[in-house]
């Protein structure tokens, strides 16, 4: 949980803050869900996002 907060703090919270209560909630839903699961990569998983490595493993085990 604590690296979820550290890349959001470092790479996705802009520097300057947020002009309005609906942008930073759309924008903190959107990263756990979509840039921390889909897109950045992971060590434990290879370099692979965890939604990606996942989804490799459904297709080797047929259940994808």
């Amino acid at each position: 949980m604590e690296r979820l907060f550290r890349g959001f703090k470092t790479e996705w919270l802009p520097s300057t803050g947020y002009m309005t209560a609906q942008e930073a909630r759309r924008d903190i839903s959107h990263y756990p869900v979509h840039r921390n699961s889909w897109i950045r990569p992971h060590q434990f998983n290879e370099g692979l996002a965890p939604a990606v490595t996942e989804e490799k493993l459904n297709v080797v085990s047929g259940m994808g």
